[in-house]
């Protein structure tokens, strides 16, 4: 299922098993803690320090979150081949493993590592760490190829969406979600407050992202000031000091609209094309959505693959 970065080529097992070598071109890979690193980290250390740091996994709020972001119910991915292109800390890779899926998680970041001790007791779980814009798995073989909160923090997000749809074989399905363009005056403040907080360390930004956090405690606040500045309001305390960080220290960090994301979906090839809608509902909420003034929320697109599966 892996392919050589350089060229292209199978790899297999070296000697000693601690390596890939490629076939074609000789080329070898390591193997560290059962993961082929096939690529360095380059621009994503915030997320390999982040997701290594804070334990996100929990597993019904997963699983919720996995069905409304895929369309797909994971009790369904029994025996399917899936491809979770961003792994992160590999918690939606862990919980459609557990349902029986074969999965393969890629991140560029060093978060492998916690995604590949998550999902140590699925033998059908693969983690490997590549660049999704230069993307080392076989194309046209996936049954689910999905990308939650990922593509938007490449350089080249169009460029990376094109890599994990050609992995969709035909008659599968590709779902991502990125984050949402809001309107002029939250994406420039939003642009001046993180050309600031990506040039602090993490040890500085760190705790910055903690005292954010006890804002999302307050009711009036985390309904109202959060539409100007970004600050997560989940009821996890944890999770909101990840999401915090998770906002303001990547190095790239880009916002689409809905019709951009589906016309990416038609031009790949893709039929079938529909918006995911978001889990919160209600009159107020949905007015807020559908004029882009939530900040943090995303657009969520699913399509399937034109042509018979046995092409």
């Amino acid at each position: 299922m892996l392919r050589c970065p350089r060229c292209r080529g199978e790899l297999s097992i070296a000697e000693p098993p601690t390596r890939l070598v490629c076939r074609s071109c000789s080329q070898l890979y390591p193997i560290a803690e059962g993961v082929p690193r096939l690529a360095g980290e380059s621009y994503v250390a915030s997320f390999g320090r982040q997701w290594n740091r804070y334990d996100v996994m929990r597993p019904e709020e997963d699983e919720a979150t996995f069905r409304v972001k895929t369309g797909v119910d994971p009790r369904d991915l029994s025996g399917r081949l899936v491809l979770d292109a961003g792994c992160g800390g590999g918690r939606y890779a862990r919980l459609i493993a557990a349902h029986g899926a074969r999965v393969i998680g890629v991140d560029l970041s060093t978060a492998v590592d916690k995604a590949a001790a998550l999902c140590a007791e699925f033998s059908d779980a693969l983690i490997v760490q590549a660049d999704l814009l230069d993307l080392p798995v076989v194309a046209g073989v996936f049954d689910l190829v999905y990308s939650i909160g990922v593509l938007h923090h490449t350089p080249d997000p169009r460029g990376a969406f094109a890599q994990i749809a050609r992995r969709v074989k035909p008659g599968g399905r590709l779902s991502v979600w990125l984050y949402r363009r809001n309107t002029p005056p939250q994406e420039w403040l939003n642009s001046a407050l993180r050309a600031a907080t990506t040039r602090l360390p993490a040890t500085v930004l760190e705790p910055i992202c903690a005292a954010m956090s006890l804002l999302g405690d307050i009711p009036v606040l985390n309904r109202t000031l959060n539409k100007i500045a970004n600050f997560s309001s989940h009821p996890d305390r944890v999770l909101r000091v990840c999401d915090n960080f998770d906002w303001y220290a990547p190095q790239y960090q880009s916002h689409h609209s809905l019709d951009e994301l589906k016309r990416w979906f038609v031009d790949e090839g893709f039929g079938e094309v529909a918006e995911l809608p978001p889990a919160k509902a209600g009159r107020l909420y949905d007015w807020t959505y559908r004029h882009n003034l939530i900040i943090g929320s995303g657009v969520n697109v699913t399509g399937v693959r034109v042509g018979s599966e046995q092409s």
